[in-house]
């Protein structure tokens, strides 16, 4: 597991690198946006996790330069919880988003879920429901013929509901499933995703029905 460290605090990468190297990865330190570019252009990391503020070049920005070179996986790591900046990490290709302060236990388990997510091999199938399609295979998601983009976290989403169509879904199970583990801190998290999702699938976002009280259901 080579993981990139990217924050201005040398005490939060030294944290972070000691919980990496504990668990038997290769921890890499970058201080800023840029150097964080720099080296991805000439390594290959696992994941990333990235800070949000920090001189030269913010993580959003920097994030934006690296998915536009490679396809890593990227925690953000930011002392600013608004709803919008979680927003905005998600919509340019973050797979979560962290608030400080943070327990180091808690970003190792999410460093693990994010990457077995990503290493998890879809269920082979297209489904399409009126004019939404779902391949489930080539991670692909068409809105009337025409492509979607979504986020890695909005297809885990989006393919979880697929499986598990018509069944009432609690916040808490989507966080235990597509999360990938027992997740402290606020459901809404779920919601803000969701959110993103339906204004993603447009008019096809009446598939996915709200549960007053309760969390969501895919109904088709």
């Amino acid at each position: 597991m080579k993981v990139l460290i990217v924050d201005d605090e040398e005490m939060i990468r030294g944290v972070l690198k000691e919980y990496v190297e504990f668990e038997g990865g290769t921890a890499f330190e970058a201080e800023d946006g840029m150097q964080a570019v720099r080296l991805c252009r000439d390594n290959d990391f696992d994941i990333i996790l990235m800070d949000v503020m920090m001189p030269k070049l913010d993580g959003f920005s920097a994030v934006k330069e690296i998915k536009k070179i490679k396809n890593i996986p990227v925690i953000m790591l930011s002392a600013r919880g608004e709803e919008y900046d979680k927003l905005f990490g998600f919509e340019i290709g973050a797979d979560d988003y962290v608030t400080k302060p943070f327990s180091p236990k808690e970003v190792m388990a999410r460093i693990h879920a994010v990457l077995k997510r990503s290493s998890q091999e879809n269920v082979n199938d297209v489904v399409t429901f009126e004019g939404l399609t779902i391949d489930m295979v080539g991670r692909n998601v068409y809105v009337d013929g025409e492509k979607a983009e979504l986020t890695p976290k909005e297809y885990e989403i989006l393919f979880y509901f697929v499986k598990n169509k018509s069944i009432a879904l609690t916040r808490e199970k989507l966080l235990m499933d597509v999360w990938g583990f027992d997740f402290y801190g606020d459901d809404r998290t779920v919601d803000t995703h969701i959110k993103m999702l339906r204004s993603n699938l447009k008019q096809y976002r009446k598939f996915i029905v709200t549960l007053r009280g309760l969390g969501y259901k895919f109904e088709v």
